[in-house]
């Protein structure tokens, strides 16, 4: 008979394993859907992991790898100091629609002056703001009244979505619109829209921002005392207050990093990819990013390759869906199968498979 024993310490070797296991799996289970959907999973499979980047439409589809990973990386990174500290913030998506928000409705407030070099600064720093403000909300519920920042920070994504409809319906709208919801298309305006850097290559200045959010995760992880404490305050929360560590300013510090960063992703995918605030701005990148925090163990190279693995899951599955009819929600169960089986095989690292001796009779 089989049974679990803990491991003195955590294996290394199966903290790095378990992220590729997860995906090899994944890929297995993923086949057997598609095929119970009548697909070839060879052929699906291939389509979503090779085709973007190597078959007919990978000049249209290599870009788009980088459009879609910035905001991922982003948002991640991120999410990935409260994690290591032990603040789990769940509300990415809230904090990713404020931003938008609050970047959008700078640069239309500026319209139509032309003035670039004032306006998107401005976008940026408000994107930033509007999202680090609504990260701390439930990290100042937390500090104070000790309330539970899951529950708090999602609860305040479904207020976040109601926001962004209203605006799309009221304050933001386009006068000029014949009284469709959505508001101006910032990416047609001058001043205020963030355009790709290199032509062909999807580079717009998201993701320049998303690689600078990895190098500086990496530094101030790996060389910095503000990382230090962060990694104690997760392992060890009483050798952290020991130390002299402060754990509410630590939430605090981690809920608005996190927060800052979802919100610029938000103001990025507005004023470039998407364009304008609509009703169905948000597309799940916030939900999404604790997928590829997790699979890249928290680590911020960790977290660029999973982003960039789970943009050709975005990219791929939409071919799939254009050319072999899959439907969409097979291909966002597919996506959610990867956390759930990293999340499975992740037993591993503390744990061991061992064969339990029979007892005695």
């Amino acid at each position: 008979m089989l049974r679990l024993e803990k491991r003195p310490q955590p294996s290394q070797v199966w903290t790095y394993t378990t992220p590729l296991l997860a995906v090899a799996i994944t890929m297995v289970m993923g086949g057997i859907l598609f095929a119970a959907l009548g697909k070839d999973p060879l052929i699906a499979i291939r389509t979503i992991f090779w085709d973007p980047m190597f078959g007919q439409f990978a000049s249209y589809s290599l870009p788009q790898l980088l459009v879609k990973a910035g905001p991922l990386m982003l948002i991640a990174i991120g999410l990935s100091f409260g994690f290591r500290a032990g603040v789990w913030n769940i509300g990415a998506e809230g904090q990713y629609i404020i931003g938008a928000i609050c970047g959008a409705a700078v640069g239309l407030a500026f319209y139509p002056m032309e003035a670039r070099w004032l306006i998107f600064p401005l976008m940026i720093i408000a994107g930033f703001a509007g999202g680090m403000l609504w990260a701390l909300i439930p990290g100042f519920l937390r500090v104070r009244f000790g309330t539970n920042e899951i529950l708090v920070s999602l609860m305040l994504v479904y207020v976040a979505e109601q926001l962004l409809a209203s605006m799309s319906l009221g304050l933001l709208r386009n006068p000029e619109g014949m009284g469709f919801p959505g508001s101006r298309n910032l990416g047609q305006i001058t001043s205020s829209q963030n355009l790709e850097l290199i032509s062909g290559t999807g580079m717009h200045w998201g993701v320049v921002f998303a690689f600078i959010a990895v190098i500086f995760a990496y530094i101030a992880l790996s060389r910095h005392m503000f990382g230090f404490n962060v990694r104690l305050a997760g392992q060890s929360p009483k050798a952290a207050a020991f130390s002299g560590v402060n754990p509410k300013r630590l939430v605090l510090i981690c809920m608005g990093l996190s927060g800052a960063l979802a919100g610029a992703a938000g103001l990025f995918e507005v004023a470039g990819p998407s364009g304008q605030v609509s009703i169905d701005f948000n597309v799940g990148y916030g939900f999404t990013a604790i997928i590829v925090a997790f699979l890249g163990r928290l680590h911020p190279v960790g977290i660029l390759l999973a982003a960039l693995l789970m943009a050709l899951t975005y990219i791929g599955g939409e071919i799939a869906q254009l050319t072999l009819g899959l439907p969409g929600a097979a291909i966002q169960l597919f996506q959610g199968m990867l956390l759930f089986f990293l999340l499975a095989v992740d037993v591993l690292t503390n744990y061991r498979i061992v064969l339990a001796k029979s007892e005695a009779a």
